[in-house]
């Protein structure tokens, strides 16, 4: 491999696939890690990417704030909008809906979690709102305004997150500019051929589709489904977590947008065999169903997304195939899966991009030498086992915590046995309204409570110390945090008016 004399003390990363995992990890090494490696991203622009609309989670902002992204100048490249969270419909039951905020319940007292003083007081009789006006995030986003939150965390009016809804196909260009600007390097051609060591089986090579040989110390593998490295010339095997996650399918088609306020939220909603996504663009909306193909075929499932747009369809419906699960480990010898060739999590919490920089983080973290070493491989497999566990017991959650029964999709999910992990986690919250805490991961308390709340997991009791307050006094400190995030929210610009703001002050 050629290259400045100079770089031969640097590992030498070849990245296989392009795409958002691709771009997104030469642009964190490139951007993170300068002085420690080369990047050199080999992709075929004959294998399309699997993008379509993507709904990301306030994780994005710090990605591109670590690397001096300016916000403004990704919004304007990708058409992105806000996101200040999900909202889900006929989860829990057909008609019910509520909105999974970024940010928290109100304010802890005397360190007892707002939703303890809440539960109780619902069950008293008492005249409280539903749980989500006393987000600022759910008002905000019911609402349809937007402003960037405060900077007092102890601030229930300001204490919320945001992150984006941008089109996929337009974001991996854009980080390519970035990085191929600060030294990564792209060529391209399709890998037909992997060279490895005869002695430890590490991967030292790659020939493409032309006869170009390229060499490296370190490979990551972002081919996406194919898993090309991991998958196929490793053999790592799989971990089929599709009894748990039977969607298999999806077929998404982009719509013209409708005449009304633009959404700063996503949307769920439940179908008879699975659920359609809205994620609401500049330039238009991005739509999906979701669905598993025991439960319901292709025809239908088209049928059914088609019905649902509030818009005229902007291309013929695009169906994709794939399944839940991961590889047993990410990181193999000299090789690491990032994205789709590490595994795949429905995008019902909108985790993919997420995933992909969780192995970016964690690839910093533990960042080998020329010579990988145990511990690198171990540290780097037990984050991202971690991540994706967590991530699916919070999946399962949303199909499992129902009382549907009106398609057999739905009579599955809700009666079917589940992993030893969500069930204690399910048993602690109906006993004590508790939700299990971890140190990593993703989805911590304020998330589970979002969904146990919205999908009818009411506990049989809550703190004993949430009953120390006086009840009237109590009900004056809700009403008083409930008006004020409602006022707080009726100063916000309109979402529309933050984005044209966003976008005057991109040049755009």
């Amino acid at each position: 491999m050629s290259g400045d004399p100079s770089a031969d003390d640097r590992v030498r990363i070849i990245v296989i696939g392009g795409g958002t995992a691709g771009w997104m990890t030469a642009a964190g090494l490139v951007g993170l890690l300068p002085a420690a490696c080369t990047v050199h991203l080999v992709e075929s622009e004959e294998i399309g990417i699997v993008g379509v609309g993507e709904a990301t989670l306030p994780h994005l902002r710090a990605y591109l704030e670590r690397l001096g992204i300016d916000e403004a100048e990704f919004m304007a490249a990708t058409d992105a909008t806000y996101k200040l969270g999900i909202e889900f419909r006929d989860f829990g039951r057909i008609g019910d809906r509520y909105i999974h905020p970024f940010g928290t319940y109100g304010r802890p007292l005397a360190d007892i979690g707002f939703h303890h003083y809440w539960l109780r007081r619902h069950a008293e009789g008492a005249p409280v709102l539903p749980i989500g006006a006393y987000s600022a995030g759910v008002a905000a986003a019911e609402a349809r305004r937007f402003e960037r939150p405060g900077t007092d965390p102890d601030d229930p009016t300001t204490s919320f997150g945001y992150a984006y809804q941008f089109d996929a196909t337009r974001f991996a260009p854009f980080l390519r500019r970035w990085a191929e600007a600060r030294g990564a390097r792209r060529t391209e051609g399709r890998v037909v051929a992997v060279e490895r060591d005869a002695g430890d089986g590490a991967v030292r090579a790659v020939t493409l589709a032309d006869g170009t040989r390229i060499e490296g110390d370190l490979f990551i593998d972002c081919s996406g489904f194919r898993s090309l490295l991991l998958g196929q010339e490793l053999a790592e095997p799989w971990e089929d977590w599709s009894h748990w996650l039977p969607c298999d399918r999806a077929v998404a088609v982009p719509s013209a947008s409708p005449d009304a306020p633009t959404e700063p939220f996503t949307r769920a909603t439940a179908t008879l065999a699975g659920w359609r996504w809205r994620i609401p663009l500049r330039h238009r909306v991005g739509n999906g169903h979701v669905y598993a193909s025991a439960f319901c075929d292709d025809e239908r499932a088209a049928e059914l997304l088609l019905a649902g747009l509030d818009g005229p369809a902007l291309a013929e419906p695009r169906f994709l195939k794939f399944r839940a699960g991961r590889r047993r480990r990410s990181f193999v010898g000299n090789v690491v899966a990032v994205g789709l060739a590490s595994g795949f999590l429905e995008p019902l919490e909108s985790t993919s991009i997420y995933l992909v920089q969780a192995a970016i983080t964690a690839l910093v973290e533990h960042f080998p030498d020329a010579q990988v070493a145990d511990g690198d491989r171990d540290g780097f497999n037990a984050a991202i086992d971690a991540e994706y566990d967590r991530i699916r017991d919070f999946l399962i959650l949303h199909y499992h915590a129902t009382t549907r029964d009106d398609s057999p999709f739905w009579n599955h999910v809700r009666t079917m046995t589940v992993p030893d992990t969500l069930a204690e986690k399910m048993e602690l919250w109906r006993a004590t309204a508790q939700v299990a805490h971890y140190r990593h991961g993703l989805f911590l308390e304020p998330s589970w409570v979002a969904v146990y709340l919205g999908q009818g997991v009411v506990p049989h009791g809550w703190d004993p110390r949430a009953d120390r307050p006086e009840g009237a006094g109590l009900d004056r400190a809700l009403s008083g945090l409930s008006r004020a995030i409602a006022d707080r929210v009726a100063r916000m610009p309109t979402h529309d008016a933050a984005l044209a703001a966003i976008a005057a002050g991109a040049g755009a």
